[in-house]
């Protein structure tokens, strides 16, 4: 089938993913086309709803494109553009929350950091074969990390969140390697994996963090990693509670050689404690950004974990970008030891913009979610119609097809900026948006 490469799985989500892989390593190039799904579904013993739901996912992630009869395709563009994609374009005067940016008025200016770095006289310049860690930095950084039970580890400094999950993951996996990732979870997470050659495997989301049983699952069909957001996950808002971080460590040492990511992107302006997994598995990796804290552009996050996984890290940093600029580095350790940011004040402001549009919407009948940081996802029957409808009141936010694999419908609003007055006025509006047209007779 298609050449030398047999589309595979019994469930929607197991057939997409067979796609998206063979997609992301090339054995599907950009043009091919897929079987008609009842072929497919022959093929595969699976009922033809399935094949359509495996579609229609793959729809949505921009991986396949379909022309009605000609049947379906493997997009000319590269998979890793398809969450890109599927962003609304905001016309001149409509509130956009569809970004997933912090609030630029509870960042810090980085004017008089930048200044009192550039100042210092007292410093040589950083040359080759300088260590790559800011020595100041990685003594703060550790402190906080022992301080929030993260095991001990070398340090490694990466230009951000993803860079550093990207690298942990190129450090132990090879192509067509599946990843347990959080559904929904963060688009360019779920975009790196085709574009790495990686297998996702979605592990469903509640309030709480990753669902116990089908993470279970997943280690158990073969996933050699996991990826958790541990605060702030984007884009339900879910945290690690104390309870299922117990839990999910304990299967977690059922599978030792598991490769366990988290991401902490949350610490500075979250007010829940984090709950740390790392321990349970040999190969583990802890990382915290400064990028929601201290602003997107600063490029920096920290990263620890065991011996093994740091050194391959730092070991591939070294023929490519050598290290992540010093200079950088003492501007992040400045705004620390001036305390440019209440981290309490922060959290508490997001807070103040969220819980009360979740309990908006829950006095008009309307479930939502936001435990912690500046997103709240909302489920919707019809994810097309209600950013449609919305967009028309109004009212800019994300569709859900940006962050999902095979989690039902939604819709993220970004809440960094919502001031009192519109929380109203938005619950409204997506309840308008969210209920059923009215009936009309035309007998």
């Amino acid at each position: 089938m298609l050449g030398e490469y047999r589309i595979e799985g019994r469930g929607a989500a197991e057939i997409a993913a067979s796609v998206e892989g063979a997609v992301g390593d090339g054995r599907l190039e950009p043009g091919r086309l897929l079987p008609p799904m009842r072929e497919l579904a022959a093929t595969l013993g699976v009922n033809p709803n399935t094949v359509a739901a495996a579609y229609r996912t793959l729809r949505e992630r921009g991986v396949i494109e379909t022309a009605g009869r000609r049947g379906s395709r493997i997009r000319s563009k590269p998979a890793t553009t398809g969450r890109e994609q599927l962003h609304v374009a905001v016309p001149p005067g409509v509130r956009d929350l569809s970004d997933g940016n912090p609030d630029p008025a509870l960042l810090p200016p980085l004017a008089p950091a930048l200044a009192a770095v550039a100042e210092a006289g007292d410093r040589a310049p950083v040359l080759y074969g300088a260590e790559p860690v800011e020595p100041e930095l990685a003594r703060i950084a550790r402190a906080e990390l022992d301080a929030d039970g993260v095991p001990a580890g070398p340090l490694a400094v990466t230009s951000g969140s993803l860079d550093a999950v990207e690298r942990v993951l190129v450090a132990h996996l090879r192509p067509g390697d599946a990843v347990a990732v959080e559904d929904p979870g963060w688009g360019r997470t779920l975009d790196l994996m085709p574009a790495l050659g990686l297998r996702t495997v979605p592990v469903g989301v509640d309030d709480d963090g990753p669902l116990v049983d089908e993470l279970r699952r997943a280690l158990e069909s073969g996933a050699r990693a996991l990826i958790v957001t541990d605060r702030a996950q984007n884009p339900t808002g879910a945290a690690v509670s104390a309870a299922r971080a117990r839990a999910l460590r304990s299967v977690l040492r059922a599978h030792p050689h598991t490769l366990l990511i988290e991401d902490d992107h949350g610490h500075g302006v979250v007010d829940l404690p984090v709950h740390p997994l790392a321990g349970g598995t040999r190969h583990w990796a802890f990382v915290r950004s400064v990028a929601k804290a201290y602003g997107p552009d600063l490029r920096l996050a920290v990263l620890t974990g065991d011996a093994v996984t740091v050194d391959r890290v730092r070991g591939r940093q070294r023929l490519g970008p050598g290290w992540v600029s010093r200079l950088v580095q003492r501007t992040v350790v400045r705004l620390w030891a001036d305390g440019a940011v209440d981290g309490p004040a922060v959290a508490a402001a997001y807070r103040a913009r969220r819980d009360p549009l979740v309990d908006a919407l829950a006095e008009r009948g309307i479930r939502a979610h936001g435990r912690s940081g500046m997103n709240v996802w909302i489920p919707v029957p019809d994810e097309t119609g209600a950013v449609a409808r919305l967009l028309h009141a109004g009212w800019a936010v994300a569709p859900g097809a940006r962050f999902r694999l095979a989690a039902p419908p939604a819709i993220r609003v970004t809440v960094s900026t919502l001031t009192e007055q519109e929380t109203v006025p938005l619950a409204d509006a997506v309840a308008a948006a969210l209920a059923p047209a009215p009936f009309r007779s035309y007998g």
